[in-house]
């Protein structure tokens, strides 16, 4: 996804889902819930992870909009998210020093005071580390332990124990990057028990293509304990000008029966462990508009497959755009390019 600089098969089940997953014991193939990451009675090289206690009554899935970390915007609260996405974390250029999209020090007080706003709205925050601009810090950092020092900074600066990881574009196909960011969040877990980690990724209606998943599969095979796998349902082609609902639908359908086979997971277990996240409004490629419509689609069927949250790119954009100068008002950036009122696409997500 942008930065917000304006104008701007059958591996061991070590999948540590939120609400569900591998119970000590199983094949691999349960519905039964499991443990938030680290929570496990087992040793790290166990591929095991135990039941918790039964599901609260609070709704299976939840509202987590991607937001800006330095600026704040009026829609932030709209739908009252139980978690917001901080973007992004990236290396600040060469060097392995985390930044706020790449200039602001992850302790600077204006982030800080913003994140003290956002939570006393009865959300948490989740750090989200990467997008599609900049570098990401494992393209930068010489070593896993510094990577796991880096990541562990910009976590304690925001007082999180919630990382996300949108990983594309270059940094997807590069493997040596991939693996060593999977050593230093495994690293990081061990330090961290409860830490919970999701990876961000992009997605076609044909599910997560060869380099998503061989991400995965490196999480796996270091034994990093991942949460849930966040789809970006957007963006997908000139080609795919037809209902983006149903394209996220479809995209959704094709990453649980991946997720099914990576992990060894129940149908439940591999939606469960899902996220969804859609550019609302108009899309980077031409001909993908995002609707209101659309997004109560991909609502009701979050909730009907139980998958663990809906997000949306961006809190920012979620309002009409009224200004003709493109430059103050751009659909790209700070408004959705749809008619809508302010904080719309957010009340949709939240059903």
């Amino acid at each position: 996804m942008r930065s917000f600089r304006t104008p701007m098969a059958g591996l061991t089940c070590l999948f540590a889902l939120a609400a569900a997953g591998c119970s000590a014991g199983s094949d691999g193939n349960t519905d039964d819930a499991a443990a938030p990451p680290g929570k496990t009675s087992a040793s790290p090289s166990q591929s095991t992870a135990p039941t918790t206690a039964a599901p609260s009554a609070a709704p299976a899935t939840t509202y987590a909009p991607y937001v800006s970390a330095t600026e704040a915007s009026v829609n932030d609260p709209a739908g009252s998210p139980t978690t917001y996405n901080l973007a992004f974390v990236i290396s600040s250029g060469s060097g392995c020093t985390p930044k706020w999209n790449g200039t602001h020090a992850v302790g600077d007080s204006p982030v800080t005071s913003r994140i003290s706003a956002l939570t006393k709205t009865g959300g948490t925050v989740r750090v989200s580390f990467g997008g599609a601009s900049g570098k990401e810090l494992a393209a930068t950092c010489d070593s896993a332990s510094k990577l796991a020092a880096a990541y562990g900074a910009a976590l304690d600066a925001a007082g999180s124990s919630q990382a996300d990881f949108d990983i594309e574009g270059d940094e997807l196909t590069d493997s040596d990057s991939v693996d060593l960011r999977s050593e230093a969040i495994a690293a990081l877990q061990k330090e961290r028990p409860d830490l919970e980690v999701s990876f961000t990724l992009p997605v076609m209606p044909s599910g997560l293509d060869a380099d998503s998943l061989a991400l995965l599969e490196s999480a796996n095979e270091h034994d990093v304990q991942v949460s849930t796998v966040n789809i970006m349902t957007m963006n997908y082609g000139e080609s795919y000008d037809d209902d983006m609902g149903d394209y996220a639908v479809t995209s959704a359908t094709a990453t649980q029966a991946q997720l099914k086979k990576v992990f060894g997971l129940s149908d439940a277990g591999a939606w469960r462990g899902m996220a969804l996240t859609s550019m609302i409004g108009v899309q980077d490629v031409a001909n993908e508009t995002f609707t209101l419509a659309d997004a109560a689609e991909v609502r009701t069927f979050a909730e009907e497959k139980e998958i663990a949250w809906v997000s949306m790119w961006s809190t920012f954009r979620d309002q009409q755009c009224e200004d003709e100068d493109a430059d103050r008002d751009d659909a790209a950036t700070n408004c959705s390019g749809v008619e809508q009122s302010a904080g719309a696409f957010a009340e949709a997500f939240t059903g």
